[in-house]
């Protein structure tokens, strides 16, 4: 049973602490619309997802309002449209049109994205999938929240180095596509190394072929939450402050799991999975960054910094898996630049640098997320950055990402300013010796010999 304490409890983490429910994210398959006339798949898209979601934003407000719990955002992933798009898509064009179909039906429901502009590419291309990994600069600079991933290695068949080369070049050039709105259309990229199919968070989320034809997955997040937590247990010992974040992981997942039982139930869409991810928000106070500082770092890039990371990271876990039987997405600590108040700081003072937060990056939730770089950072260079993080999420059996955003006309020493959720950030130097001839080899770095388990 619920006791008065724990009510109050979660009043004061939810009221003083930035306790949320960061996403409601309804997963729907679009295998079912597939047709090889253009303008019926379009229509098929669009009637399915309005179907399905019609009433997810007024269910989430809903049990917001009734429960007292704070859900931030309802979003939508759907199958990879690189999928969806094979038959009737002869063009970039073709695929962008379905880009602007997935924009009008998320905002005709009401949701705050939709992801799923997606391409799987570890180890091969397709036709259908280089065409909409061409169309995405065009994609993302005509549609306001469609989200799109690419995911170009995994533990399982290595590095496509084809498509990492051709991100790099993406990835400038939806930069130049978005640079009226200082590069924006970067912030709804990610490429990614071992993509899960059930990541409620964007820019990542897509709903993976494995799934049901439709699913509710929650994400959940709890930074500052974390921090309060750690403030009454200043100076103990590594056990007091491991179990400390234990117990708060654990509460706070079951805030996440009540929501999603919730959802389910007044929706009739199956609960899928909890992601018990710390994802912090520009507000002071909720702060992955502000987290390590109070287990002992001066600033996130000090010395120590990856250490507490990764025990931040196990402890979050440890206590989350004992909150919900399904647990999935991403589940751990995310390390965004522009989206986390310390971790600005710590790039301003001068203690957190890229290759820091790519060491980071090893025993965190995701990668190198939602980081300003000079708008003339060469494309080859942006492939190369990127193959670095891939290589990290390949032999080391977990996700990584990368979410670069080139602004163009920016240096290093200015700020970009994005707004909402999505905060500011300052430009990051960027290493300026070349890789151009390794990026340019073509092919694909092979899987490690530990992929071999069958």
């Amino acid at each position: 049973m619920i006791n008065i304490h724990e009510v109050v409890e979660t009043n004061e983490m939810i009221e003083k602490e930035n306790l949320d429910v960061r996403t409601i994210t309804l997963g729907i398959s679009l295998l079912d619309c597939i047709d090889s006339d253009l303008d019926k798949l379009c229509d098929n898209i669009y009637n399915k997802i309005y179907d399905t979601a019609k009433d997810l934003v007024k269910t989430g407000d809903q049990i917001a309002r009734e429960f007292g719990i704070p859900i931030v955002n309802k979003r939508i992933s759907v199958t990879p449209i690189s999928l969806i798009g094979g038959a009737a898509c002869k063009s970039p064009e073709d695929f962008a049109k379905i880009a602007k179909t997935l924009d009008k039906v998320a905002r005709a429901v009401g949701v705050n994205f939709i992801g799923g502009y997606s391409a799987l590419v570890s180890k091969g291309m397709t036709e259908s999938d280089k065409m909409l990994i061409e169309s995405i600069p065009m994609a993302l600079s005509t549609t306001e929240v469609v989200c799109s991933s690419i995911n170009v290695g995994s533990t399982k068949t290595g590095i496509n180095m084809d498509a990492v080369r051709l991100m790099g070049t993406i990835v400038k050039k939806t930069a130049e596509a978005t640079k009226e709105k200082d590069s924006l259309g970067c912030a709804k990229l990610v490429i990614f190394c071992n993509a899960p199919d059930d990541n409620p968070f964007m820019a990542g989320a897509f709903h993976g072929v494995t799934e049901a034809d439709k699913i509710i997955n929650v994400g959940v997040s709890g930074p500052g939450v974390v921090k309060t937590a750690l403030e009454k247990v200043r100076g103990e010992n590594f056990e007091v402050l491991c179990e400390t974040i234990k117990k708060t992981a654990f509460k706070v997942t079951r805030v996440g799991q009540l929501v999603a039982q919730e959802a389910s139930k007044r929706l009739g869409v199956p609960f899928g999975i909890i992601d018990l991810s710390l994802a912090p928000t520009p507000a002071i106070g909720d702060s992955v960054a502000d987290i390590l500082h109070e287990i002992g770092v001066e600033h996130a890039g000090a010395p120590g910094t990856t250490a507490a990371l990764a025990l931040l990271n196990d402890q979050v876990k440890k206590g989350g898996v004992m909150a919900s039987s399904y647990v999935g997405g991403l589940s751990g600590a995310f390390i965004p630049v522009s989206e986390d108040q310390g971790m600005i700081d710590a790039v301003e003072a001068g203690a957190l640098t890229l290759e820091k937060l790519e060491a980071m990056t090893c025993v965190c939730s995701v990668g190198l997320d939602m980081i300003a770089i000079p708008g003339d950072t060469k494309d080859t260079t942006i492939a190369g950055i990127i193959a670095d993080e891939m290589a990290i999420g390949m032999i080391n059996q977990k996700t990584t990402a990368v979410r670069l955003i080139p602004v163009i006309g920016k240096g290093v020493g200015e700020t970009v300013e994005f707004g909402g959720l999505l905060g500011y950030a300052p430009i990051m130097p960027v290493n300026k010796f070349s890789c151009d001839e390794f990026v340019n080899r073509g092919g694909r770095i092979p899987a490690p010999v530990h992929s071999f388990k069958n």
